[in-house]
């Protein structure tokens, strides 16, 4: 299923592109989604290419009571990015820590200069195969896969939004101080 999802960030793209590449630890405090990502390795692989490998923990906003019910192995990710810098681009491709069998995503994310400064372009694409879901009966295993996609797609959406507003909010307290 595909992800999209678009925003307008008031800075240019220069200095969008760079705190997105490297200041995305220092954007948590402005993530109410995120508790913590931890940059696992960073590794230039040419002068206009860039690997990072960063290690998401979701769940911020979670209350107390549905932590007790998801692990934080359902509520984290590792995201494997690479940064292309003469296409101002990012390729990426999230591994999940639960049922990483079965899920699949990854995608394309675009920093256009606009005339009031950055529109990110987020592409990409979910997809999930229930029949590596332990427990799913196989006669379902079609629909459910099709409605587990559906339904993250409209929770990961707002998120991916909201990492660009928080990048908004972190670059402006950055200018403030």
């Amino acid at each position: 299923m595909e992800l999209r999802a678009d925003a307008t960030i008031l800075f240019p793209r220069d200095v969008v592109y760079q705190a997105y590449r490297d200041d995305l630890v220092g954007l948590v405090e402005h993530m109410p989604n995120i508790r913590q990502i931890e940059e696992k390795e960073r590794e230039p692989q040419s002068d206009a290419i860039t690997k990072i490998v960063n290690v998401w923990h979701g769940g911020g906003d979670l209350p107390a009571a549905a932590r007790v019910v998801l692990t934080q192995e359902m509520l984290s990710w590792t995201d494997y990015a690479r940064w292309l810098d003469s296409e101002w681009a990012c390729e990426w491709r999230i591994e999940t820590h639960s049922f990483s069998d079965a899920v699949s995503c990854g995608g394309k994310n675009r920093f256009v200069a606009t005339d009031g400064g950055t529109r990110l372009e987020i592409r990409g694409d979910l997809n999930i195969d229930a029949s590596k879901i332990k427990g799913v009966p196989k006669l379902l295993q079609g629909s459910v896969g099709k409605t587990l996609e559906e339904f993250l797609v409209t929770r990961i959406t707002p998120n991916l939004l909201e990492v660009s507003s928080g990048l908004q909010r972190y670059l402006e307290n950055s200018r403030a101080s």
